[in-house]
């Protein structure tokens, strides 16, 4: 055998070498595609009883904010009567109200004056006549 011949054969070694690291890898690699697809279908099957189950969430969601819309605006409508119920009593009874108040706190004042004036009174000496 002549030197490029024993060159040739560790040539073709090498290449039959490269081929089967290079199929090992390739195998692996189809493995790890299979599993991939595998866990996406997996993920796929699952995500829809997710969903359905978000929708009737949002479903519920939205009924419910349906009925606090109604509550607020009874609420709303509630407070609309009271502001206007409060402003009639204060037309038709603000007006004697303050007044009974200013007279009977002015009739409380002039009697307190009146006892002060009768006690200062009833706390000064006699004065004394002349004899």
């Amino acid at each position: 055998m002549s030197a490029g011949q024993i060159a040739a054969l560790i040539a073709a070694g090498a290449f039959v070498v490269l081929v089967v690291l290079l199929a090992i890898v390739l195998f692996k690699l189809g493995r790890t595609l299979d599993e991939a697809t595998i866990a996406i279908r997996k993920a796929h099957e699952n995500t829809d009883p997710l969903l359905m189950g978000a929708n009737e969430t949002i479903t519920h969601v939205n009924t419910q904010l349906e009925r606090v819309d109604g509550i607020t605006a009874n609420a709303q409508a509630v407070s609309g009567n009271v502001s206007a119920l409060t402003s009639v009593f204060t037309a038709t009874l603000g007006g004697p109200l303050v007044k009974t108040a200013a007279l009977s706190y002015g009739l409380s004042k002039a009697i307190k004056a009146r006892r002060k004036k009768a006690e200062a009174k009833a706390a000064r000496p006699a004065k004394r006549g002349r004899k």
